[in-house]
């Protein structure tokens, strides 16, 4: 049974059969998923076992934290295998935002221009550049000529410019190389080149490795006598590729320890990667110019733990959003991105299921289906870093976990339901199952689920 681009079924039609046979085309690849999955995994053991970990690295240090060996073998781990001279890995980095911000204050000083390559960033990164100014406190202007201090780049005297995706997607047409090789050649401020390797909230492909890799080598050969900052935000891609940014030529990236890399395991923490005079600035920027340590409070075995299975993971994740889009793209008909067979490079499945209320009623499906909070119902509302009305279903045991099955959206067109995570890729057939006959594209109830 394929539904085509028709979003009407047959009624004798049930959500567990076209579940079902959407898996039944996947198996291919899901082996190969497995099989990526598993060359991931013999790296993360072999860095294991180079560093010697044991237990005695577990309980980490209080205080000051000087002299953490797990700390530090944790973060000697993530240098080898992300090809990368140095990483910081910490608790205090308590989100991908934050782990990004740190690393662009390290980096950029006033005067300096930022360029993005990627197009419009993440929208919690706006107020981070000063693109949309941070919503205001009701006291704020309580006293007389009082300055909003919104502590962005922007007021910090950097400066910001973009250059969009070309509408392209074939192999090599992701970056637009001549209209990036003017901008910086008429600008010598600019000292940032910014790449989100996700898509975000916007509907674009996501960047794979390879390509990121392209437009580095480009820029390094038309520009070899800049100093030129390549930056990657590399929320949701972390073993996704058998690659990282930082093997084809990036600076510094960064990213959040509570989605992919974790493994759901990791309570919180984000990590910086990339050359050691860049990491080191960024960690000067978290902490403070000569100081050192960082205590991680008994967390050591979380984040070892959680980066050991953080590969297993991001393959039912994939598996998890190839299902989502089998089925919502093939079945129904309903734009997806990735387009159904299509190459990944994050774990995001992004589905316009074309109004605010089926935007909801996913959501709500996704929260009724989880573990943690299966009694509350999803409501849309404002979010700090947010720009418009966002409804966010995350029934996960880490708050805000991403890697953990979770979905979100703007209440804004396309009306588009942005799903990731989840700890086997089983977990998102039950919501489909349930959440086809909610959304009115199926009759029959594959699950009985009284709330």
């Amino acid at each position: 049974m394929r539904h085509g681009s028709s979003t009407v079924l047959d009624n004798d039609a049930s959500a567990k059969e076209i579940v079902e046979e959407a898996r039944a085309r996947l198996r291919p690849a899901f082996d190969d998923v497995d099989s990526r999955t598993q060359r991931i995994l013999k790296r993360v053991l072999k860095s294991f076992r180079k560093q010697q970990v044991g237990t005695h690295m577990f309980n980490g240090i209080d205080g000051y934290g000087h002299g953490d060996v797990g700390r530090d073998s944790l973060e000697e781990i993530y240098a080898q295998l992300f090809g990368a001279e140095a990483a910081l890995v910490r608790v205090q980095i308590f989100s991908g935002t934050h782990a990004i911000s740190c690393a662009l204050f390290g980096v950029l000083r006033p005067g300096d221009k930022m360029l993005g390559l990627s197009g419009q960033p993440y929208d919690t990164l706006e107020e981070v550049i000063g693109t949309r100014v941070a919503h205001k406190g009701e006291d704020d202007n309580s006293i007389p000529n009082q300055r909003f201090l919104t502590g962005s780049l922007e007021e910090w005297g950097v400066a910001y410019d973009q250059v969009d995706l070309l509408p392209s997607v074939d192999p090599g047409q992701y970056f637009n190389l001549s209209e990036i090789d003017r901008r910086i050649d008429a600008d010598a401020n600019i000292r940032v080149l910014h790449i989100q390797r996700s898509c975000g909230y916007q509907w674009r492909p996501s960047i794979p490795v390879a390509e990121i890799g392209n437009v580095i080598a480009h820029i390094r050969a038309v520009f070899p006598d800049r100093e030129l900052i390549v930056f990657v935000d590399n929320c949701y891609g972390e073993f996704v590729e058998d690659l990282e940014p930082t093997h084809v030529g990036a600076d510094i990236i960064a990213g959040s320890l509570i989605k992919n890399p974790g493994g759901t395991l990791a309570p919180t923490g984000g990590y910086i990667i990339g050359k050691k005079h860049y990491v080191d600035a960024a960690f000067k920027r978290l902490s403070a110019p000569g100081v050192e340590g960082g205590a991680t409070l008994g967390q050591n075995r979380w984040l070892l733990q959680g980066l050991f299975m953080a590969p297993s993971v991001v393959g039912e994740s994939l598996k998890g959003a190839m299902l989502l889009a089998e089925v919502m793209g093939s079945g129904f008909g309903l734009p997806c991105n990735p387009a159904p067979g299509t190459y990944r490079t994050d774990i995001i499945q992004a589905v316009q299921v074309g109004s605010r209320d089926r935007v909801l009623q996913f959501c709500h499906q996704v929260q009724r289906l989880s573990p943690i909070g299966a009694y509350i119902r999803p409501t849309a509302g404002v979010s700090p870093g947010y720009g418009d009305e966002v409804v966010f279903a995350v029934g996960t045991f880490v708050d805000g976990s991403t890697l953990e099955l979770s979905a979100d959206g703007p209440l804004r067109e396309p009306f588009t339901v942005f799903s990731q995570g989840c700890i086997h890729w089983t977990h998102w057939a039950l919501v489909l199952e349930e959440a086809l006959v909610q959304m009115g594209f199926c009759k029959n109830s594959a699950i009985d689920v009284d709330f």
